[in-house]
């Protein structure tokens, strides 16, 4: 299994970047874990839009959908290049009804999951856990049988996620927040609690991410080092976990 990210930045990209992206890849399928703005520009630097074949996204907040539009047109316009129409599943949750349906468009189509129950795309499997935020949100257990990547999406601090990230190769948190910051009422995690979690579930490695647009990023990654000793990575554009 292969995770690349393309985007990950919160709320808003800086220059040149993109915000809460992520490919993960094996046997020839390649996933999107959302779309946030300017990820599409960031996928053509790995893939060709039309190598996708699905996209699943944790809620319907601008900066991990974003996207979502632009690359709708990109499977219209290759459908004429190709004088082939093909159609993209983007799945998504329900509770909000409006973006849910706006998933469908004449190269997508919109396909509900639910978060009670594994979803089977290609060869992973995924389950969730709803996030602490402001709005539905989910976050995703993947695996394919063998390793595990956990991405929380946004979310405050809740203890749940000590249980459904257990034993995880690869945790991936959003890291919103500096240690003396409170991200409790935006629904996001300081540093320190994403360390929490990747400590008390025994996971391989922290992948720090939805990053904040100010001070040092580094600051981060030495905070999270004073509650978990293991592998900490900070998230870059082109950051590839391979297993």
């Amino acid at each position: 299994m292969k995770m690349t990210v393309l985007g990950f930045w919160g709320g808003y990209p800086a220059p040149g970047g993109a915000t809460s992206s992520y490919l993960v890849e094996k046997n020839g399928f390649t996933l999107l874990i959302d779309a946030g703005s300017g990820s599409l520009s960031k996928l053509q630097n790995y893939k060709h839009v039309m190598d996708l074949d699905a996209v699943v996204l944790s809620h319907y907040h601008h900066d991990h959908i974003a996207d979502i539009g632009v690359l709708q047109y990109a499977w219209l316009v290759q459908s004429y290049l190709r004088d082939k129409k093909e159609i993209l599943s983007i799945y998504g949750h329900t509770e909000n009804k409006a973006r849910f349906e706006s998933l469908t468009h004449e190269c997508a189509k919109g396909v509900a999951y639910d978060p009670d129950q594994p979803l089977q795309i290609g060869p992973f499997t995924i389950t969730f856990m709803k996030t602490n935020h402001p709005v539905p949100c989910y976050g995703m257990r993947i695996t394919d049988g063998e390793d595990v990547i956990v991405y929380t999406a946004d979310t405050a601090y809740k203890e749940e996620w000590k249980k459904f990230a257990k034993g995880a190769d690869l945790l991936i948190t959003d890291c919103n927040f500096y240690a003396d910051q409170d991200g409790s009422k935006a629904g996001h995690m300081t540093s320190v609690e994403g360390a929490t979690i990747a400590k008390d579930a025994g996971v391989k490695q922290l992948l720090l991410s939805h990053l904040p647009q100010y001070r040092d990023t580094n600051d981060l990654v030495q905070e999270a080092q004073q509650v978990f000793k293991g592998d900490i990575q900070l998230a870059t554009e082109g950051y590839i976990w391979r297993k």
